[in-house]
This record gives structure tokens, C-alpha cells and sequence, in this order.
């Protein structure tokens, strides 16, 4: 058997193999599930990257409007589109949205005080848009 840790895309065509064969027997299982965990969190930590890029350039096109331009707009518009993506591939993420935003716009605070020079405290504490908002193709706050 191919050492998982030596060649990993020989190991992971072997037990792709072993699996569509029926041989579970002689499967790796160990490291099978933990690159199932892996890719799972992996899915998740996508989604959350596109969500801190997304309420970053809001707070951004927000607390910024004289700097706003086409960059700004299409990262926007990218983002939500990205999201939609990931959500669409992994719908049980969406169970997941309220948990991850609440996180994750503390986070987006940060990257927006960063991006504009602005102050944290610059920044609502809360989130000042809904889940709506944040998928509404047409939403750019003022």
C-alpha cells in the first residue's frame, strides 16, 4: 500500500480504487476520513473567506464613498457570486449562514479599519446589514 504521507495522489488513486472495487478490507479508513473532515472544512473556510471579502468592501463602499469605484463594485458583485457558489455546492452551509456572519464581520471590522485607515470603532459594532442585503445583487449601502 502507498504510504499516505509519502505520495499522497498515488494513495489517494489506490484507495479510490480499493473503494470501487469493494475491497474496504484494505482501505486506508483512517486517513480516508480525515481527508473527508478536511475537505469539509476546507468548504467551509471558502465560504468564509468570500464572506470577509464581501462585508469588508461593504464597509468599505459604505464608510468610503469618495474612493468608490469599478474595483470596489465587482469585487462586491464577485464575491456574493462566489458565495452563491460555494452555498449551491454545500447546501448544508447555508444552516451555518447566521453563526458565520455574526463571527465573521468582527473579523471584516478588522480587514476594513486596515484596508481605509479608519479606526475599528469607526465601524458598527453590529453588522449593519441583513443576510439579505448581503446576497442582494442590487444592495450597496450608502
Amino acid at each position: 500500500m502507498t504510504d499516505y504521507h509519502i505520495d499522497y495522489y498515488a494513495w489517494t488513486n489506490e484507495q479510490a480504487q480499493l473503494l470501487r472495487t469493494g475491497q474496504v478490507q484494505n482501505a486506508d479508513l483512517e486517513n480516508i476520513i480525515e481527508e473527508l473532515e478536511t475537505m469539509g472544512r476546507s468548504e467551509k473556510r471558502a465560504l468564509e473567506s468570500r464572506l470577509i471579502v464581501l462585508l469588508t468592501h461593504l464597509l468599505k463602499w459604505q464608510y468610503q464613498p469618495t474612493r468608490r469605484g469599478k474595483s470596489w463594485e465587482l469585487t462586491i458583485k464577485g464575491q456574493r457570486a462566489n458565495c452563491v457558489d460555494v452555498l449551491d455546492d454545500n447546501p448544508s452551509l447555508k444552516n451555518k449562514l447566521d453563526e458565520l456572519f455574526a463571527r465573521l464581520y468582527s473579523r471584516a471590522k478588522i480587514e476594513a479599519a486596515k484596508e481605509t485607515g479608519l479606526d475599528e470603532d469607526h465601524f458598527p459594532e453590529q453588522c449593519p446589514y441583513t443576510m439579505t442585503q448581503l446576497f442582494d445583487n442590487s444592495f450597496y449601502p450608502d
